[in-house]
């Protein structure tokens, strides 16, 4: 799986996201701007990697908080409202820790540098983060922010096959 167009394209978005981060001040405010954050909790961890659609991977963060995980897309996208608008959104996702039912640590058997972390919800709906910096790093606060929540069945690692 190829996960940018180009390496140009790649370097583009990075830099933007850069810049976003330099003009909000800090990734702990872009989450606090993006996500309903309660009293108390914490961001534990930011990565920049990719989300699994059925039309593509959507590049943007990955928040880790004490209450959450968190998505935000790094660009819009364009949606057709109700009255048939075109609208311009950013791409959310928010999983609250307790909803939670497993997380796996898992990379292609064929090819093992491409590692994803894979999120199932007490409703057996998936989420594939894929794509990161530092896949190890980012696997460790996931399973530090699960191990804290007592509703969370299970975290595993595993192979799977392309």
């Amino acid at each position: 799986m190829k996960l940018g167009p180009k390496l140009t394209e790649t370097l583009k978005g990075k830099l933007r996201l850069g810049a976003r981060i330099v003009r909000v001040g800090s990734l702990e405010k872009v989450f606090k701007q993006n996500f309903s954050v309660s009293n108390g909790e914490k961001l534990l961890k930011a990565s920049q990697c990719y989300l699994s659609t059925t039309a593509g991977p959507i590049a943007g963060l990955l928040f880790i908080s004490t209450d959450k995980v968190a998505f935000h897309s790094e660009r819009s996208i364009k949606l057709a409202s109700p009255t048939g608008k075109q609208l311009k959104i950013h791409y959310k996702v928010m999983i609250p820790l307790g909803k939670i039912k497993r997380a796996y640590d898992s990379k292609n058997a064929k090819k093992p540098r491409q590692k994803y972390v894979q999120i199932v919800t007490e409703d057996e709906f998936e989420f594939w983060f894929m794509g990161f910096l530092n896949h190890r790093k980012a696997f460790k606060y996931l399973q530090q922010s699960i191990s804290q929540t007592p509703s969370v069945a299970a975290i595993d690692a595993w192979m799977i096959s392309p």
